[in-house]
């Protein structure tokens, strides 16, 4: 780092970072269970989650193979029932809600704002033994029997039926709320306390943005949630009357005070995919993303309006007429910031010098599919439509195209992006690609399918279904076996690189942040003297000036 942009760090500022004393040596087992280093906590929540996805993405085969024949032959009825439930709970609260910000954002956010580490680096490791905790009781759970009400719990199938473990799981999901909740209220302390000298709000960069309102939608919104379980388990367990009719409840208020949570949900797991693609977008077109405090602000705008729309989940639900029409319109507004986005990107590489690493594939690929998620929501947004498609297979690929192929090619592109960061190490570049494009065609020909299958009035969640819906089923399973591919061949190389991966040095994209400014991997303390932000985020004029002073210097 030149000397232009660094300050000796005061010595005030050192009793921010805990210092920890392990009996065993510094890599040890006992080390990283004890650590404070948000990169150690980000590796430990990389792991965890990549294990709960395999389990996840098992669980979504078992599905697909039961889906080949039109009557069921591979489980029951009952079992298919908690399959997709299971699946549906991990994939969600274990897998896209934590995803990006438990790992990228771990890891980055920190560095992206000149600090030494989260504002509150045990409170980030606590969040990291309670997600573990909730894992270890969806595990309990699945071998106790499984759940069998669906992953959103509806009433009355959670307060009456009494041979499915809902308690044990709703706590599981109580738990993982908590780690949300605490990671959300570190990132949002760093970001307004921890910034170095010079880096105002509009020199952030736009993963910042993201991961902020993200983190205040996390805040507000994960609580809801948390009471609506607490309150169905006090349901089962004494029938108090929330949810019950029998009891003088309203079935009715779980789907309000679910969907209020869960709608937003949809954007804490979205808003920190977006947060990868304008990071990735920029530095692969050698461009300060277009329109900048817009796309800013659009981050913003999305965490405002997710509180809003809670209710076009209702429309068949017994809302009033007048409700459905409010909420139709409230959700059509909701798309304008989502838009801005996809335009600005575009706008971005428009005239870039674009190069198609593998994580601009994955970035480009997540604004195709995130893009067809998003205008087949306007059909679900819509009442007339809504009430024919509402509980068919267009609803599973709808959401699938928004969060799975959305947030998962946006997880993907992070992972490829940051990772000679991250390890200080190459992966093979030709295999890395052939791994997008493959994950992208897979996708693609696992969901869009269930679009017409759902046009043609085929339910979601039965295991049995009429003939003639049989070739679009065996088409999205051939589909999902691509898609299989592609999550398993980053795995493969990935792990792979740690070893034989040739040396990354500290900035192989040539990208801006001051995260690529330390080296690779980075210093336990991130910097050894504290940045100063003298420039304009995405300020490529900037970087080749220093690295010419650089090369003269030498």
């Amino acid at each position: 780092m030149s000397e232009a942009t660094v300050v000796s760090l005061p010595d005030q500022s050192t009793a921010r970072i805990p210092k920890m004393n392990f009996i065993t040596k510094e890599n040890g087992l006992l080390s990283w269970l004890l650590t404070g280093d948000h990169k150690r906590i980000a590796t430990l929540y990389l792991v965890s989650i990549t294990f709960f996805f395999f389990i996840g993405a098992s669980l979504a085969a078992l599905i697909r193979l039961e889906l080949l024949t039109p009557q069921t032959s591979l489980m029951a009825a009952d079992t298919y029932n908690k399959v997709f439930t299971m699946h549906g709970v991990i994939m969600v609260f274990l897998f896209l809600v934590p995803s990006v910000p438990a790992t990228i954002g771990n890891f980055v956010i920190p560095m992206m704002v000149g600090a030494k580490d989260l504002a509150l680096p045990k409170i980030n490791l606590l969040s990291w033994y309670l997600y573990v905790i909730a894992g270890i009781m969806v595990i309990y759970t699945m071998a106790a029997g499984g759940v069998d009400t669906g992953w959103t719990f509806t009433t009355p199938l959670s307060t009456h039926y009494l041979n499915t473990h809902v308690i044990t799981t709703g706590l599981a999901i109580f738990v993982a709320g908590f780690s949300s909740i605490f990671t959300g209220l570190n990132f949002i302390v760093t970001i307004h306390k921890m910034r170095c000298p010079g880096m105002t709000w509009f020199r952030l960069p736009l993963f910042v943005w993201s991961t902020y309102a993200a983190s205040l939608l996390m805040v507000l919104g994960t609580p809801v949630l948390a009471i609506t379980l607490v309150l169905v388990v006090l349901e089962r367990l004494f029938h108090i009357g929330v949810f019950d009719p029998a009891f003088g409840g309203d079935p009715l208020l779980f789907q309000h005070l679910f969907w209020f949570y869960s709608h937003p949900a949809v954007y804490i797991m979205i808003l920190p995919g977006m947060a990868v693609i304008s990071e990735v977008v920029s530095t692969f077109s050698r461009k300060r993303v277009f329109g900048y405090t817009a796309v800013a602000f659009s981050s913003v705008a999305i965490a405002i309006f997710a509180f809003f729309v809670w209710a076009h989940h209702m429309f068949i639900m017994g809302i009033s007429n007048y409700a459905s029409l409010v909420f139709s319109l409230l959700t059509m507004l909701v798309a304008v910031p989502s838009a801005i986005k996809i335009f600005n990107w575009t706008f971005t590489m428009y005239k870039g010098s674009i190069t198609f690493e593998t994580p601009m594939l994955y970035a480009i690929g997540f604004m195709g599919l995130f893009t067809i998620g998003g205008l087949t929501g306007v059909f679900l947004g819509s009442t007339g439509t809504d009430i024919h498609l509402t509980e068919t297979y267009f609803i599973v690929a709808h959401f699938h195209f928004v969060m799975v192929g959305g947030m998962l090619m946006a997880f993907l592109s992070g992972i490829h992006f940051w990772w000679p960061k991250w390890t200080g190490r190459m992966y093979p570049e030709k295999i890395s690609q052939f791994a997008a494009v493959t994950t992208f065609i897979g996708f693609n020909f696992t969901f869009f399918p269930q679009f017409i299958l759902g046009m043609l009035g085929m339910p979601r969640r039965y295991a049995a279904y009429p003939p003639e819906f049989q070739a679009l089923n065996v088409f999205s399973t051939a589909g999902a076996t691509i898609l299989g591919v592609g999550y398993m061949l980053p795995l493969l190389y990935l792990t792979w690189s740690l070893k034989f991966g040739k040396i990354a040095g500290n900035n192989p994209w040539q990208a801006t942040g001051l995260e690529w400014q330390t080296q690779s991997p980075p210093l336990t303390e991130n910097f050894v003297e504290t940045p100063i932000m003298d420039h304009e985020a995405y300020d490529y004029e900037w970087l080749e000036q220093q690295q010419q002073k650089e090369v003269a210097s030498v």
